[in-house]
């Protein structure tokens, strides 16, 4: 396993980080304490959750991740020490979660702690603002004109981050948590979030994670820059971009318990006959290979320069090991070519 650091942390991750959104949900106890264990093996010390989680969200599964983790260290409370645990608070927009509210500083204190009881630990090594207080070009919302940054007041949000950084230092000095970091934000949240905590001695952001695959490169070049000049870890979220990698959702097909069988929050705005043909193609690219689809989308996420540590999920075991064996070896240069010639064909499919 390769490691590398987690931003200006100096802590050293795993180049795989373990998802766990599908726990409480499509996954039970005993499947995560079996993808934790075996991930464990492999040397992955990196596991990533959230308050929200499982999903898709309700105010039935809310907490239920995080639970299912904190029965896994009550039980293994040795292995508490083997792996870096990351965790979030959920943005505004969810109203069975504060009534729907923004973060504050007083959200992330009390979330904090209500992630603690529920995570039966002591601390959080790198707690997360899953999504920001203002709107962002994240979930579907790239598109040009989606939504006006010109009404957005600066002054007022910069005020509401200086508040939360305010919030996130309480629970760094009380030990709850070690760092923190930032979950679809943009370089304008990264910098302005970066210079108040210089001008005020506030915790400094050490990463972001962003949806980053093949159907959705949109943080290359611009973001992932300002992350490696900033030292701010860059981790993927969605490599597969929520399974459609794979190829399992191709020609309409809804395998049986899986994800896009659910009612989806965000709707399946990934889902175009754009992002169809695209698939298709890195299809035949993962053939000439002697690999899975999935495991070229994989590759090309890790040989991306500037990530940190990939975000990967799976609801069975034989998903989890495919996807991991994928980080083995890396893509030739051929691959390469090949694959970025298809993303000039389709580089926004939705």
């Amino acid at each position: 396993m390769q490691y590398s650091k987690l931003g200006s942390s100096a802590i050293d991750v795993s180049r795989i980080c373990l998802g766990s959104m599908t726990w409480g949900l499509q996954n039970n106890q005993q499947d995560a304490a079996q993808q934790i264990d075996y991930a464990l093996a492999q040397g992955i010390n990196f596991i990533d959750t959230a308050e929200m989680y499982a999903v898709p969200p309700s105010a039935e599964t809310y907490g239920k991740t995080e639970t299912i983790i904190g029965h896994y260290i009550a039980k293994n409370p040795s292995k508490r020490q083997d792996f870096i645990l990351a965790s979030k608070i959920a943005g505004p927009g969810l109203d069975w979660v504060r009534d729907g509210g923004l973060i504050t500083g007083d959200a992330v204190e009390s979330a904090v702690d209500a992630s603690l009881k529920r995570l039966q630990t002591d601390y959080i090594d790198l707690f997360q603002l899953h999504w920001p207080n203002r709107q962002s070009p994240h979930f579907g919302k790239h598109a040009p004109n989606s939504f006006k940054f010109s009404d957005a007041d600066s002054a007022q949000q910069t005020a509401q981050m200086l508040d939360i950084l305010q919030g996130l230092d309480k629970c760094v000095k009380a030990g709850k948590i070690r760092f923190c970091g930032l979950s679809d934000d943009t370089p304008w949240g990264i910098n302005t979030y970066l210079k108040l905590s210089e001008k005020y001695d506030l915790p400094r952001m050490v990463s972001i994670q962003n949806e980053f695959n093949l159907l959705h490169s949109k943080d290359w070049p611009y973001l992932i820059e300002n992350c490696v000049q900033e030292d701010i870890a860059y981790l993927p979220w969605s490599p597969l971009a929520s399974g459609m990698l794979s190829g399992k959702y191709l020609n309409g097909a809804r395998p049986q318990g899986s994800r896009w069988t659910f009612s989806q929050r965000n709707r399946l705005f990934r889902d175009t006959p754009v992002s169809e043909l695209a698939i298709k193609a890195y299809q035949e690219i993962a053939v000439a290979n002697g690999i899975s689809t999935a495991q070229l989308a994989l590759k090309w996420c890790d040989q991306v320069d500037g990530v940190t540590s990939t975000i990967i999920g799976a609801t069975s075991m034989t998903q989890l090991v495919e996807d991991i064996d994928a980080f083995k070896a890396p893509l030739s240069a051929q691959a390469l070519t090949d694959i970025a010639n298809i993303l000039k064909q389709y580089p926004a499919p939705f």
